[in-house]
């Protein structure tokens, strides 16, 4: 482990199955010292393949019990705006990789709703949800969870598109022409508000993009993994070989 500035930390791993065990001892040990602060754990979920080996670890018999998942609120990072029957479904993804097999109430875990209503409507309804937990909040999530994509981009902040600049805003959807699809995120102001961001990122096709991203001139329009900037959380990468 070596620091690259005050706040951000970059962990590399020999294997995707390393950095999965790392990132979720990293996360085991947060939410046990967060929980000995107060009655709740926070997390905004990743969508993309390589969460799910942490879902599936956190879900097996390694760390399935010394989670308190009852105390856990779990949200969502970003997600497409398709039926959940759709495989591309961030939200059914993670319900088949974890939320299915821990005992997390029902009533604690926030998907983006994306069947019978709009893609405006869906995220004002999340961002009032967001709101009711943390608008008088200093900080928001306890833990967010990201991939970068290697075009760069996280969430669903892909390069040139507005969302990216979003000031305001916690959530916004968007037509993404390129996918030819309604796209529904979280945005920068109220990801870098949250105590803890990480990236989790494997791969060699990643690797331009990580240089990019953690040494190149800042250019988020571009690169708009750049844009995420946690203002007084800490800010972890966890990366295999490959994509360094």
């Amino acid at each position: 482990m070596n620091t690259v500035n005050t706040m951000n930390t970059m962990n590399t791993l020999p294997t995707p199955q390393a950095l999965a065990r790392a990132v979720a001892d990293w996360l085991t040990d947060h939410c046990r010292d967060v929980l000995t602060r107060q009655d709740r754990f926070t997390i905004a979920l990743s969508g993309g393949s390589t969460p799910q080996a942490l879902h599936q670890l956190l879900a097996g018999p390694d760390y399935h019990d010394r989670i308190d998942w009852t105390k856990w609120h779990v949200f969502f990072g970003d997600e497409r705006f398709v039926p959940l029957a759709d495989e591309r479904s961030n939200a059914t993804m993670a319900r088949g990789t974890l939320l299915n097999h821990v005992p997390i109430p029902a009533g604690q875990i926030h998907i983006m709703q994306t069947e019978n209503t709009t893609p405006d409507q869906s995220m004002a309804d999340y961002s009032a949800v967001l709101h009711r937990y943390f608008g008088g909040s200093e900080t928001t999530f306890d833990a967010v969870l990201l991939g970068l994509g290697d075009d760069g981009h996280t969430l669903s902040l892909f390069p040139g598109t507005d969302v990216i600049y979003e000031q305001t805003d916690w959530t916004r959807a968007f037509w993404l022409e390129s996918q030819q699809m309604y796209r529904l995120t979280l945005t920068a102001p109220v990801v870098n508000r949250a105590a803890a961001v990480a990236f989790l990122v494997a791969g060699e096709n990643k690797k331009r993009a990580l240089h990019e991203v953690l040494h190149g001139d800042y250019q988020p329009d571009v690169y708009p993994a750049q844009i995420i900037k946690p203002t007084t959380g800490q800010l972890l990468w966890f990366v295999d070989e490959t994509a360094q």
